[in-house]
């Protein structure tokens, strides 16, 4: 099984950015225990603050991969283009995010991605990712 995790715009920033609600912990520290945990699962890794970057890595990823984990920043709640990407797709995607979008700013509330995508999960802080590889495993 083949898994792309996409991060979008600051997550680089992972560990530094707003520890308080993003924790302290690297993305990089957190992949490298997730591949260690799903070893026989191969979990590639794309991060771009481009929003053009992150919609080829979806089309990209087409027919390569059987699934995409997406974290889309801020892009979540602007971006259309993502959203076409993702609908025009084979590849099965699970929207991530650390915190509860929920359960912050109004403007964060909507999801532009949430009605194409597999489902979504969040507030998990960076175990999010780990849930949403245990669907693709499922």
């Amino acid at each position: 099984m083949k898994i792309l995790i996409i991060n979008g715009a600051n997550l680089n920033l992972l560990g530094r950015r707003q520890p308080e609600i993003y924790g302290r912990e690297s993305f990089e520290d957190y992949l490298g225990a997730l591949r260690a945990r799903y070893s026989a699962i191969t979990l590639d890794y794309y991060q771009s603050n481009i929003e053009g970057e992150l919609v080829d890595a979806i089309q990209r990823a087409d027919g390569l991969y059987d699934g995409i984990i997406l974290n889309a920043g801020g892009y979540t709640h602007t971006s259309v283009v993502l959203r076409d990407a993702i609908a025009a797709v084979a590849v099965p995607v699970v929207e991530v995010h650390i915190s509860s979008i929920l359960a912050r700013e109004e403007f964060r509330h909507t999801s532009l991605i949430a009605p194409v995508v597999r489902g979504s999960i969040m507030g998990f802080g960076l175990e999010s990712y780990r849930l949403a590889v245990e669907y693709f495993i499922k």
